[in-house]
């Protein structure tokens, strides 16, 4: 992290299909070794058999699961005199976005089907619905939170 001066975020462009900037982060988070054209491919495939599978658009199926598992809050550690607290804070926004994504891809390859793109489709049907690992991850997250809210005057 830069002492002088602040880092400037760089702009992403929408996704080639769907033209979407969520679409984009979440490709490129589900990247591996610089295999971009692998991981659109997976991720479109999957977002086709979540419409197939709903009869709804499936890229408003992937928003809705994103937008469940986005956690508000976060515990994060802080030492206090020799002891650790757990303290509640709030997440910012672009975090809360980047927390789901990596929930839900984490999620989706722990999961036991055959393809990625069926891991996925899944994996984002789940979520949409209010279920699946990425769910329970915030809900765990949360719980987390609301335990430890006592402490949350030591907040910085």
């Amino acid at each position: 992290m830069p002492r002088r001066k602040r880092v400037v975020k760089r702009q992403l462009l929408p996704d080639p299909k769907y033209h979407n900037v969520l679409a984009t982060r979440f490709i490129n988070s589900l990247m591996k070794q610089g295999k971009k054209s692998v991981a659109e491919v997976a991720f479109y495939r999957a977002v086709d058999l979540v419409s197939e599978r709903s009869g709804e658009d499936g890229m408003e199926i992937f928003q809705k699961a994103v937008e469940n598992v986005k956690p508000m809050v976060m515990v994060r550690s802080r030492r206090v005199g020799g002891a650790t607290y757990q303290v509640p804070v709030e997440v910012r926004h672009d975090e809360r976005t980047a927390r789901s994504i990596r929930w839900l891809i984490r999620f989706a390859r722990e999961r036991s089907e055959r393809t990625m793109a069926e891991k996925l489709a899944n994996e984002f049907l789940a979520a949409s619905k209010g279920e699946g690992g990425a769910v329970r991850q915030r809900e765990d997250t949360h719980r987390m939170a609301e335990a430890n809210r006592a402490f949350a005057h030591y907040r910085f």
